[in-house]
């Protein structure tokens, strides 16, 4: 199961013997929940407003970073195209699966030294995702343009004969050509039909040259025909095609464009392969980027809510449980039993309460525990969305 509970609880007499007491009720004794310590260095306290300031702007940041780790990962899975069944191995945050990474969870002081402020802490990592945002957005769109020129171009290979790109079914003695009088046109000519053309092509307009019509490609639903006649009357036989349901393409026959087609689509093939594996490595590198950033903001969350719970000195055990699936609604009533008389407010079963604006208060959640509490879903993809 990819869902995760982030706790903390206060340390009592120390945050080990704390987490013992939570373990023993949780995991040892029933089988609720596996636990990790989830170890959170001694960061810059600041004052109370302070405090209170940032747990609000500490949870628009939480559900930024998540927003873009989670882009990331499903345009990943969109580039990789018929490669989807490798899209795990290149979720990785710093190499590490990412159940691996939260339960070893470590800080990265060199990356967000233990010197600097709570606030300036978060303002480096929403600067930090900020511009992989914009960099995913800038890349995103010049790799989709491409590849939807390409689609374009392959849907023209292979859809309907009334629109399909036809360089690769007429050859050039199907076509009279370098006649100052004659032109020979293609017409679409539904299947039910070609009886009717057979027998009215000739009849359309006057100057149609006799039996020179011929079937040169036919899929499941049309037939595409040559028919020569005098340019004279081409607009007068269109004009009656259209009356009998058979479709003039708008097709001259020119090898220089027709190698020039081909050309392009070979190009358009060349220049995603290049962008493929460049493009490939930057989602990797900023997926990993982006999911460990959203840990260490949840990592400042956890840090900022137990101190304004629990209050100082700075006491707590943060501990990731990830609970039996089966066994969630129990593993919700032992941790009530267990820390219930943390908050007085709380009666009996009362585990969801409407949001209030209160120091310590995870807010605008309507979960609300007398332990500070946040959920973490791994799950990183969801099922055929695209960015």
């Amino acid at each position: 199961m990819s869902e995760y509970w982030l706790i903390s609880i206060p340390g009592d007499k120390t945050p080990a013997q704390a987490y013992e007491v939570l373990n023993n009720a949780t995991s040892k004794q029933n089988s609720l929940s596996q636990n990790f310590k989830f170890p959170i260095p001694d960061l810059k306290v600041g004052t109370l407003d302070q405090l209170v300031g940032l747990s609000d702007d500490l949870g628009k940041l939480d559900t930024y970073v998540e927003g873009v780790t989670r882009k990331i990962a499903n345009y990943l899975k969109e580039v990789l195209e018929e490669q989807r069944d490798k899209l795990a191995e290149n979720l990785l945050a710093n190499n590490l699966d990412l159940s691996v990474y939260c339960t070893k969870f470590q800080w990265d002081a060199a990356k967000y030294p233990l010197k600097l402020s709570l606030r300036n802490l978060s303002e480096i990592m929403g600067k930090q995702i900020g511009h992989i945002e914009a960099d995913l957005k800038t890349k995103s769109s010049t790799y989709n343009n491409l590849k939807g020129s390409l689609q374009n171009l392959e849907k023209k290979q292979t859809g309907s004969l009334i629109t399909r790109n036809l360089a690769d079914i007429v050859k050039k003695e199907h076509f009279v050509l370098d006649s100052e009088y004659l032109v020979t046109l293609v017409v679409v000519v539904p299947k039910m039909n070609f009886h009717d053309w057979e027998m009215k092509y000739e009849k359309l307009t006057d100057m149609v040259v006799p039996r020179s019509s011929k079937l040169i490609f036919q899929d499941q639903e049309h037939g595409l025909f040559t028919v020569t006649l005098f340019r004279k009357v081409v607009d007068v036989f269109k004009y009656h095609c259209r009356e009998n349901k058979f479709v003039v393409r708008d097709f001259t026959y020119n090898e220089e464009e027709l190698a020039l087609g081909k050309t392009e689509i070979t190009k358009l093939h060349t220049d995603k392969k290049k962008m493929f594996g460049p493009l490939v490595r930057w989602l990797k590198i900023n997926f990993s980027e982006s999911f460990t950033a959203w840990i260490h903001v949840k990592a400042l969350r956890v840090f900022v809510e137990s101190v304004l719970r629990y209050g100082l000195p700075v006491n707590f055990q943060a501990v990731l449980m990830h609970p039996n699936k089966k066994s969630m609604k129990r593993l919700r009533e032992v941790l009530e039993n267990l820390y219930a008389h943390l908050d007085s407010s709380l009666g009996s079963g009362s585990k969801y309460q409407e949001p209030m604006d209160m120091p310590g208060l995870v807010f605008g959640q309507t979960e609300y525990y007398p332990y500070v509490y946040y959920k973490l879903d791994i799950d990183m993809v969801e099922a055929a969305k695209p960015l």
